[in-house]
């Protein structure tokens, strides 16, 4: 297949998936190993990851890493397809979640996603983590189907994430009024215990959270300290 006619193929493809398209895709296509190597060199694609391309026309953003993280779980099927699925497939979340939803400053330093089955990243840059998700707890953000805001702070205590930083999130989210605390306090529940608290009481490890950030934990400077009890964001998470 001639170069010209495998961009075109390629393009129809990528354009509504941010641009990118898998080898797998491409290869389903009659788009061949050859073809993407041969666009690759030529500067035509911009190859991301293992077996993920981006057009070189498109512009890169973010959230580029992720999203080939993320096509390249089930490489297959073209995105849309993927999105009728939910809550079933790979979903972002953990810090991968907070930063595409704009809360907290969590290093993010891995793409990771959620699956309904164990399974193995061969790339240190993806981990992958078992979980069982309710429709309640998924939504699409920047295209990427995701935790909420509610799963995805459950889920940074769960992994035992430095308290002062999940604080971070909550501040985030309570600021811009996308925190239900209603439905977080029922996800903290089951992970009360363990914090040293009473069995169940969710709404208490809630109350706990945002302490940590006013304390000044782990080095909070006292100018930041004092930012933070002028957002009162204790009361504001206590009164909702």
């Amino acid at each position: 297949m001639k170069s010209r006619e495998a961009l075109r193929i390629l393009a129809e493809v990528s354009e509504p998936q941010w641009g990118l398209v898998t080898s797998a895709q491409a290869r389903a296509r009659g788009v061949t190993h050859m073809n993407l190597t041969r666009l690759a060199d030529s500067g035509d694609l911009v190859r991301l990851a293992h077996g993920v391309y981006r057009d070189a026309g498109t512009p890169s953003d973010e959230f580029e890493g992720l999203r080939a993280a993320w096509l390249a779980a089930d490489p297959s099927r073209i995105a849309e397809e993927r999105l009728q699925d939910l809550p079933g497939g790979a979903v972002v979340m953990g810090e991968s979640a907070a930063l595409l939803h704009g809360v907290g400053d969590l290093p993010a330093d891995r793409h990771e996603l959620s699956t309904a089955v164990r399974r193995q990243s061969q790339r240190p840059e993806v981990s992958y983590r078992q979980r069982q998700l309710e429709p309640a707890d998924v939504t699409i953000t920047h295209g990427l189907p995701v935790t909420t805001i509610e799963r995805t702070v459950t889920d940074l205590v769960e992994a035992r994430t430095d308290l002062s930083l999940v604080a971070d999130v909550v501040r985030d989210a309570a600021q811009t009024r996308r925190l239900d605390t209603n439905r977080l306090k029922e996800l903290l529940g089951p992970l009360a215990a363990r914090n040293g608290l009473r069995k169940g009481d969710g709404a208490a490890l809630l109350d706990e959270t945002p302490k940590v950030g006013v304390n000044g934990f782990r080095g909070m400077s006292h100018r930041m300290a004092s930012r933070w009890i002028s957002l009162d964001v204790v009361r504001f998470v206590r009164d909702r």
